[in-house]
Order: C-alpha cells, then structure tokens, then sequence
C-alpha cells in the first residue's frame, strides 16, 4: 500500500511539473491563456498512465469546436449587418425597476426593497419556475451592522423572511440600462434609417461554442445563481432558481455572444457590421465580472483565426472601463494588438491585465471632450504605424459621457459620435474590415447616442445602410 501512494504521488508530481513548464513555455512563446486554460484542464484530467495532451491536442479541440459551430451562417444581401435580437434585452422580476429606483432615491433602497422585492420575486418565480422543486437558499454575505447575524437557520428562511437581506443586498447594484439595444434599434427605425426585417438576428452560442475559449469549470460555475449575481452586480439574483437565471439572463448574454461572432463574418464579407450589444470585455477564460458573464471578443477573434484566415487583430477598446478580460486571454499573443483608452481610476483596477496592453491610453476621471479626441487622434496616429490588422473589433462604451455615474469621464454626446467616426474612418480608409460592439453606458441616453451616432456613419458613408434593395 505504501509503495502505491508513493508511486501515485510521484505520478502527481510528474504531472503538475511537466504542467508548469508547459505553461511557462505556451506563454513565452506567444499562447494565449485560454489555450493554456484548455491544455491544463486535459492535462489535469488525464490519468497517471495516459500520456500528456500536447498543444497540438489542444488547438485540435479548439478547431474543431470552431469547425462544428452553427454561428456563421450565410446572410441574404437584402440584410444590413446590423446585429439585434429582441431577446438581447433583459427584464424580469422588476428588478430593472430595482436598479431605477435606487438611482433615483438612493436614501430610500431599503425601503424600496422591502416593500417590493420579496413578493415579486416570490411570484415570478412561482409564475416561471412553478415545477422547480430544489430549495432556494441565500448564501450572500450579510451586512456587518451587528442587527444582522449570519447562520444556518437564517439561510434556510422562506424568501419572504428575508427582507433586512436584500435590503442591504440592493445597495451594492449594477446600473446597466438593460434594455438600451432595443431601444437603439427602435430609434433607427422611427427616423428611418432602418428597416425591421432588415436586421440580422443571431443564433444563440451554445455550450461547446463558448468551450472555444471560456473554461468548463467557469462554465459550471454560471449554474449557481450566487455566482451569477455576482457577475451582474445584481445582488437578489443569488435568491433565484437556476433555471430561471439561465433564461432571463444567460440566454440574452449567450445571443449576444452569437451576435458578436457573426459580426466578423459579416465585416469580412460587407467592410463592417454592428452588433447592437455585446462587448463584454471583462470576462477571460476563466473569469466573468462587470456585467460580462461570456468572452465575447476573445471568441470572435479566435473564430476569425480559424474560419476567415485572418491572422492579425487589432482591438479598438474605448469603452472608459479598463478591457481586463480580452487583455488576459491574448496575453503575449503577438496576433492580436489591443489599443486601450480608459479610466485608470475606476473598475477594474486589474494592474496585471494591463501589461498586456500593446497601446495603453489613460485617461482621468474628469477629461473633457476637447482633450478626449486629441489623445483618441494620436493613439491612432500611434497604431497606424505600428500593427498592420487584417480586422478591427471596436469596443465603443458609451460610458464615457458626461454624467454616467461609472465612467466619471465628461464627453459630450456629439463627442461620442466624433470618437465612433475616426475609428470608422481610421478602419475605412486602409480598407480593414470593422467589428463594432456597443459595450457599457448606464444613462437612459447612452441609447439616443448610439443611434445618432450609426446616423452620422451612414451619413458620412463610413457605412452602408441601403445594401442591395435600394436606400432606405
């Protein structure tokens, strides 16, 4: 028995060394840390006497995951390459009320909460869920105000004892406007810049979809609901069933995945294309976080590799928030080159993501329009003469206007749509294909901004919105 264990432990030892070094050499030589993510995982996994995944394993799986997907799919010439599906929009419970309400009056949240989120909850989810059967528990933190105690019994209340917990869970919110796609897309078209039936719809990424760069252990943690809420900043979230969770909200985040892949197909056949949601760029391989559950710029570029023979990327991120995620996935890989201009005093702080950034762009709490656009103008002075890209996906936050209570920056509305037009004509006029994502914005205006500004392109002609069955 002691030899066993001894032999077993050494077989161990093997294992994680040759795991190391293997990781060490990937990152060296230029990997990205999904693909390392991938070889640990298989390597982890393997038995004492199976032999060690190679890379070769590795990028094998990963294209032929790529290979099997349903995502890209041939798109009629009557459609513009604007990317929106009704089912992008997230509402349910009231607690995009929740979010309003508390912005409005924040003195008033725990009152708010009290009174209204319990019942709604219950019978929403009575309403929804009325065949779920497995107990809901809320395992959150609760406040360190010594009137609230945390123990066993008190996780294991009904929902509607809890009222002093969600009360204090509802001052720690994400403000996302979760209806600002639709409402771009209704914009467009009351001023008649587009059509309904014009707009491309996507298909909804599946599990082995994601599995391209997200990790399976990740993956399996989106099926708590705790984990969930986190990543949503949406505290309540936690006390839903599961199947509720992935419905309401996974789903809608999983379109909006397909959405943004389908993107780079359609820019490589039409010269752009706009998915009207999308851009989630704190989310890597391993790690959701900021309202962004998928790696839905990381996967677009991976499926650009494999499927339209692109080799170089170059992303745009200027959205005010710092674009952790993307940053941690293409870590040393000299493929893709990533120009960030954000807000270094604001989330995410991830000071280790940011030696990743080939083109870093710091911009303070407080900068103007006028000094935006001249430090967005040398940047791509910069990038010009420095990477030569095959595609450019544009993370285009709305964040950065004055007034949003995250971006703390003060760019005009009109200085939005002057940012979006010189990285449209920066793109255009060296004849590179443009994937545009609309990213973060926490103003009920962010969303009159961005149809304004997809306006100006097509009134510039940076982009098309006629295509083959005349001008709109």
């Amino acid at each position: 028995m002691a030899s066993t264990v001894s032999s077993a432990a050494r077989s161990s030892i093997v294992i994680a060394s040759t795991l190391t070094r293997r990781s060490q050499f990937l990152h060296h030589h230029g990997y990205t840390r999904s693909s390392v993510s991938l070889l640990s995982h298989a390597m982890s996994s393997a038995s004492s006497s199976s032999p060690v995944s190679s890379l070769s394993d590795v990028e094998s799986l990963r294209r032929s995951r790529i290979l099997s997907s349903k995502l890209y799919f041939d798109v009629p010439p009557s459609k513009v390459p604007l990317i929106y599906s009704s089912s992008y929009d997230i509402a349910f419970l009231g607690m995009e009320n929740l979010r309003k309400q508390i912005q409005r009056n924040e003195t008033d949240a725990s009152q708010y909460c009290q009174d209204s989120v319990p019942q709604t909850i219950q019978n929403s989810i009575e309403a929804t869920c009325d065949t779920h059967t497995e107990p809901i528990h809320l395992n959150l933190p609760i406040s360190e105000s010594s009137q609230f105690e945390s123990s066993m019994s008190d996780l294991d209340k009904p929902i509607a004892h809890r009222k002093a917990e969600i009360a204090w869970s509802c001052h720690k919110r994400h403000p996302f406007d979760s209806s600002k796609w639709g409402r771009v897309c209704r914009f467009l078209i009351l001023d008649g810049v587009l059509e309904k039936n014009r707009i491309v719809e996507p298909l909804e990424a599946t599990e082995n979809d994601l599995l391209v760069v997200n990790s399976e252990s990740y993956l399996n943690s989106l099926k708590s609901s705790l984990n969930v809420s986190i990543i949503v900043e949406i505290p309540p979230v936690a006390l839903l069933p599961n199947c509720l969770v992935q419905k309401k909200i996974l789903y809608p985040f999983r379109k909006q995945v397909g959405g943004t892949i389908l993107a780079a197909k359609l820019a490589k056949e039409r010269g752009w294309a706009i998915n009207v949601g999308g851009g989630f760029h704190h989310c890597c391989a391993q790690k959701g976080g900021g309202f962004c559950a998928y790696a839905d710029i990381s996967l677009c570029i991976h499926y650009s590799f494999t499927l339209l023979n692109i080799s170089r990327v170059m992303i745009i991120d200027l959205d005010a928030h710092q674009g952790n995620g993307h940053e941690q996935d293409f870590s040393n890989d000299r493929r893709v080159y990533i120009l960030d201009m954000y807000n270094p005093g604001i989330y995410p702080f991830d000071h280790e993501a940011r030696r990743s950034i080939d083109q870093k762009v710091e911009v303070v709490s407080g900068t103007t329009t006028d000094d935006y656009l001249a430090k967005l103008d040398e940047a791509l002075q910069v990038a010009e003469h420095t990477f030569d890209p095959e595609l450019v996906v544009y993370n285009a936050g709305t964040d950065v206007l004055d007034g949003d209570p995250l971006g703390r920056l003060k760019i005009s509305p009109e200085g939005v749509t002057s940012r979006d037009e010189k990285v449209f004509r920066f793109a255009r006029e060296r004849n590179i294909p443009l994937v545009m994502l609309t990213s973060g914005g926490y103003m009920k205006s962010s969303a009159r901004v961005i149809a304004d500004s997809i306006m100006n392109l097509s009134k510039k002609r940076l982009i098309d919105m006629e295509g083959s069955s005349g001008k709109i």
